[in-house]
């Protein structure tokens, strides 16, 4: 059966799925165009980039595409109110933001007519994001990459949020990894779409070096592991030299904030640099967050083709009563429902 649509504050995406936006420049308007052009929402990762360059890149995301195209921005960030005005001014269809919790977003929100789409981990803020007027809320579990903001598994914190959000979209994000998957949220959990970020990174479009996907491709899964962001939160990247190094307590600091770029940092390590050096090629001694499921994944695709096979998995379960099974991952088209 074919899925539903997914609008939010009034812009529909033909194909209920959001791209995650991943920073620092891996999620650029190179991915979140083609993700656009092919019904779903581009993200374009706003965090930790000049605001003259996000707006450059917004503008050149919406110039090549003819959907929907989002920021995210990340709370966290020092210059979070600058990005966001700058993301406004470009004309962004839409600001998503976590790593913390901005009250103050959503009067800007109204000011500017502009849709405010909160992640959150638990019930208790995603009401309060309801409540202060979020244009849709993105329930986000431990499965995710980067920073998270809880330790529970998406399948058991999702009703629970489901329960509270009643009057605007609720997404599921973390570890989604093909369609049966997402066929399984929306279908048994009642999520109104997903989003999803690892398997974009395996694509043609996604803007990082070579040596950076093929870092994903070669992962196990004891290869994906947690550790600590100094934003104040755990996340989880691939276990290579330097997660290895820092996990074990030694010191992998810089000598100065070069960057000045979060509004909290315990200095453990400098993340902007880290996140750079991984996206140029550096695998070694980069940060490369990762999805937990990043594992199942075999192969690099065009966008078109992730988002065929995922409507093909989609739809072939989607209120068909089959039920679902844990699916070795996107790339393998004939594993699918019991």
């Amino acid at each position: 059966m074919q899925l539903p649509s997914l609008s939010i504050a009034g812009l529909t995406a033909p194909f209920p799925l959001i791209q995650g936006g991943m920073s620092i420049r891996v999620s650029t308007s190179a991915l979140a165009a083609p993700v656009a052009n092919n019904g779903g929402i581009g993200v374009i990762g706003g965090s930790a980039i000049p605001t003259e360059e996000l707006k450059a890149d917004i503008r050149k995301a919406k110039e090549n595409s003819n959907g929907i195209i989002a920021v995210n921005i990340m709370y966290a960030m020092k210059d979070f109110y600058d990005l966001v005005m700058a993301s406004i001014d470009a004309r962004v269809d839409m600001i998503i933001t976590g790593a913390g919790f901005s009250r103050d977003i959503f009067k800007i929100g109204r000011q500017h007519n502009m849709p405010i789409v909160m992640i959150v981990s638990t019930p208790g803020l995603a009401k309060l994001a309801e409540r202060l007027g979020a244009s849709a809320v993105i329930a986000e579990a431990k499965e995710a990459g980067g920073h998270l903001g809880t330790n529970k598994p998406l399948r058991e914190i999702f009703p629970a949020i489901r329960k509270v959000i009643r009057k605007i979209p609720l997404i599921a994000a973390g570890g989604i990894t093909n369609g049966y998957e997402m066929a399984e949220m929306m279908d048994k959990y009642g999520a109104d779409g997903v989003q999803i970020a690892s398997r974009f990174i395996l694509s043609e479009e996604c803007d990082v070096a070579d040596e950076y996907k093929q870092a994903y491709l070669k992962a196990k899964k004891e290869d994906i592991v947690l550790t600590s962001s100094p934003v104040g939160m755990p996340g989880r990247a691939l276990n290579n030299p330097f997660v290895q190094k820092l996990n074990a307590g030694e010191d992998v600091s810089t000598k100065q904030c070069l960057w000045n770029c979060l509004k909290k940092c315990d200095h453990r390590y400098c993340i902007s640099e880290r996140l750079k050096i991984a996206r140029a090629g550096n695998v070694k001694e980069g940060l490369l967050f990762s999805g937990e499921n990043m594992f199942k994944m075999d192969s690099i695709l065009p966008v078109a083709e992730i988002f065929r096979r995922f409507k093909k998995q989609a739809e072939s379960v989607y209120k068909e009563g089959i039920g679902f099974k844990p699916q070795p991952g996107i790339d393998d088209e004939d594993n699918g429902a019991t």
